[in-house]
């Protein structure tokens, strides 16, 4: 397949050049449910970073699951009742049993976190405790990682439903990832509203789906590795 490069990512390549003489490597850790699983990191995402940086600079981690609510990574998380889940943090600990490894003996240049997820709270209707929940987790990430300047970039959830019909809270997800990607300055958001039309990975016409399209999800590989390159470059 060959790798469509987006005019913002080589706007930054100059730059990011510079930045594979910086002593570690720099870690890209992609992470979320079902939208984030079906994204292939090979296809777009992982050749930007590799020709910005350096392949021997660059350490990328995924790992997402479908259909689970923020509280299978955020380990503190309670809902609007008070409720705590047992399972509460266990598909964050198997993020970090692959990142740990990954990164061992190595020194980091630079932490980016990624995040598309938020669905399956829509759905439920917790989008009152969506927010500590999101800033929670990146503070968990943060401190477990041991590195303060943490990048964090969140894909905010596509149009699939405006109008709160089957996911209740569908749009104040929505501007709870926009306020808090935009309350800090390594902090920045994907916009994923045109990217759920056109064909599935299996060749099936969608339209407005809860999913992208095949070509949606290259695309959205290549607006994670702007907006990264973009906030290396500010930060």
């Amino acid at each position: 397949m060959k790798f469509r490069i987006s005019l913002g990512v080589a706007a930054v390549l100059l730059f990011a050049s510079l930045l594979r003489a910086e002593d570690g490597v720099h870690l890209f850790v992609l992470s979320g449910q079902s939208n984030m699983a079906g994204h292939r990191p090979d296809e777009a995402f992982t050749p930007a970073i590799e020709k910005a940086l350096g392949k021997e600079n660059v350490v990328i981690v995924q790992d997402a699951q479908g259909g689970q609510p923020i509280y299978r990574w955020y380990k503190q998380w309670e809902s609007p009742q008070g409720d705590q889940p047992k399972n509460r943090g266990d598909l964050y600990d198997r993020l970090m049993t692959k990142v740990k490894p990954a990164i061992q003996g190595k020194k980091l240049a630079s932490v980016s976190f990624f995040w598309m997820q938020g669905e399956r709270d829509a759905k439920m209707a917790w989008g009152d405790v969506y927010e500590d929940a999101l800033l929670g987790l990146y503070t968990q990430f943060c401190k477990d990682i041991g590195f303060e300047n943490v990048i964090f970039v969140n894909g905010r959830l596509s149009d699939f439903d405006m109008g709160n019909q089957k996911y209740p809270h569908w749009t104040k997800i929505r501007e709870i990832q926009v306020k808090v990607a935009e309350g800090n300055p390594l902090f920045d958001w994907v916009d994923t509203d045109d990217l759920n039309d056109g064909k599935n990975r299996k060749g099936k016409p969608i339209q407005n789906d809860l999913h992208y399209s095949g070509e949606g999800y290259q695309t959205f590989g290549e607006r994670m590795a702007e907006k990264s390159l973009a906030l290396l470059k500010k930060s």
